[in-house]
């Protein structure tokens, strides 16, 4: 029956990803004639619901916490621990604003998915050439600093529901070069709807997000190793927290 629901999801996944594209293309098209703003809203709309959609379908139980902490306008970062593949899925579905996110270059390489990646704000960064990977980064700053919004994941790879690693000072550049407020976001469960066995299972999923964090009151020399350990430390008091019942 898992198998079942699990091709079926993948299915209607697909199929949902091709019926929003042609109409993301043109709010593309809006976006390259000025109205950006306009453009960025109806596109994240579109990806909201489809995000909602698919976790629907998933059955899984749903707890958000904290949307209250999230500014409806202005530069913002967000930072989370990063669970499994279904993390994006779920800031798409409840973070209430547009926000793009670093992307591994792999995932350029992957039809439909880099074309949302693109229209949602994403970037692709090639951690393997460092030049490459600060032109990204860069960009990102750009990017937040011009009143928009981006997700980053500073474990560095998905901690496969073995708990939060420790945060890489370095992948908090964009975050501090930005000088934006930091909300904390605290995920739990997503690896487990469907990675953990390759089936999807209706698991305890829950987000929540965390009051910002001001990263300029922090000395200037220590700020990216402060800021690791700040928000690394709120978001694992936040899962223990709220800990999710065991899966088997």
């Amino acid at each position: 029956m898992r198998l079942i629901k699990t091709i079926v999801l993948f299915i209607i996944t697909g199929f949902s990803m091709v019926l929003f594209t042609p109409a993301a293309l043109v709010l593309l098209l809006v976006h390259f004639a000025g109205l950006k703003k306009i453009a960025a809203q109806a596109l994240y709309r579109i990806a909201q619901t489809w995000a909602r959609i698919l976790i629907a379908l998933t059955g899984c139980p749903m707890t958000v916490r904290g949307r209250e902490n999230i500014p409806k306008r202005g530069p913002l970062c967000f930072v989370s621990n990063h669970v499994g593949i279904f993390d994006i899925i779920l800031a798409l579905a409840y973070a209430g604003r547009p926000f793009g996110f670093i992307a591994k270059k792999e995932l350029l390489y992957l039809p439909g998915i880099n074309l949302w990646i693109y229209l949602l704000g994403g970037l692709f960064i090639n951690r393997g050439n460092p030049r490459n990977a600060l032109k990204t980064i860069n960009e990102g700053v750009r990017r937040i600093k011009g009143g928009n919004a981006m997700l980053i994941f500073p474990e560095g790879t998905r901690s496969r529901g073995r708990g939060p690693a420790p945060f890489h000072p370095g992948s908090l550049r964009l975050a501090t070069q930005a000088g934006a407020p930091i909300v904390p976001v605290a995920i739990t469960g997503s690896y487990d709807v469907f990675e953990k066995t390759r089936r999807v299972h209706a698991v305890p999923l829950s987000v929540s997000f965390l009051p910002p964090v001001d990263p300029a009151g922090m000395p200037p020399a220590d700020r990216k190793r402060l800021l690791a350990d700040q928000l690394h430390d709120s978001i694992v008091r936040t899962l223990e927290t709220h800990a999710p019942p065991v899966v088997s």
